[in-house]
């Protein structure tokens, strides 16, 4: 019977349980990252997981997070400009229908009723440059009034670099369109001195509006570069933190098979004391 039994029993200590237990409490904290793992998505979730890891991933997030501020700046300087273009085109349409209006009247030979009717529709396109220009506004910001003030929208994380887009005045009477908010072609004199400051207006006008509508591409090319950049950033951080949920899973019924089994040993070794009990009995 002796021959049969282990070479050493204790009733103070079951080395064999002690050993099963300690590997049964690495299985369960392994169990337990894993779990975690499984459920947050992540495998680098606190500094304590990686904290070098963990530090990076949170300085690339911190600008991934910022670029949302310079999309929004840089959308808010989109529109304001659409807006302005927008107007500024039909201004423009507008000055050329007054070209041919202001052309007709100079004609010496019109009939007082044509003349008259002709004035009509300037002072008409007239005072649609001006609609114009005071429907011109978005968020704020009118661009093309008199007195405006350009846009400066955000252009990088850090704050120092901007895109601006320079306000472009379309107001009657100013520096650009020379036409004046009184200005009429009822007479011929009137109508030759309008037809000057018509065509001057026109030529101003498309040039103020081409180097805005470069500005704008310049918008569009940021905004196009800002966000292609933020979804490197954020795949960047993904790479770094988020976890394998394959394997993780793969992990989790590994570690569970063994944490049943290791309860299984524990048993057994915990048995392996009612040997001794059965040395008395026999």
């Amino acid at each position: 019977m002796g021959e049969n039994m282990p070479s050493n029993y204790s009733v103070n200590t079951n080395a064999s349980a002690l050993l099963t237990l300690q590997n049964l409490n690495t299985t369960s904290r392994d169990l337990t990252e894993t779990q975690k793992k499984v459920s947050s998505g992540k495998k680098i979730d606190t500094p304590r997981d990686n904290g070098a890891i963990w530090s990076i991933a949170q300085n690339q997030s911190s600008i991934a997070n910022a670029l949302n501020a310079v999309t929004d700046s840089l959308d808010r300087g989109k529109s304001t400009v659409d807006v302005a273009l927008a107007a500024g085109q039909n201004i423009s349409d507008y000055l050329n229908q007054m070209r041919t209006k202001i052309l007709a009247a100079t004609d010496a030979s019109l009939d007082s009723v044509s003349r008259k009717n002709l004035n009509e529709e300037f002072k008409v396109l007239r005072d649609a440059v001006a609609n114009a220009v005071a429907s011109a506004e978005f968020n704020g910001y009118n661009i093309i009034k008199s007195g405006g003030v350009s846009y400066t929208a955000l252009a990088g994380a850090d704050g120092a670099r901007v895109l601006t887009i320079t306000a472009l005045s379309l107001a009657l009477g100013g520096s650009n369109v020379t036409v004046t908010a009184t200005e009429t072609i009822g007479t011929v004199a009137t109508a030759t001195d309008a037809l000057a400051r018509v065509v001057a207006s026109i030529q101003n006008v498309n040039q103020g509006l081409a180097r805005m509508g470069a500005q704008a591409r310049q918008i569009d090319n940021q905004n196009i570069f800002v966000s292609k950049l933020k979804d490197a950033l954020d795949t960047g951080v993904a790479n770094l933190v988020d976890a394998d949920l394959a394997k993780e899973s793969a992990r989790l019924q590994a570690l569970q098979v063994k944490q049943s089994l290791g309860i299984q040993a524990l048993g057994i070794a915990n048995s392996s004391v009612n040997v001794l009990g059965s040395l008395f009995r026999q």
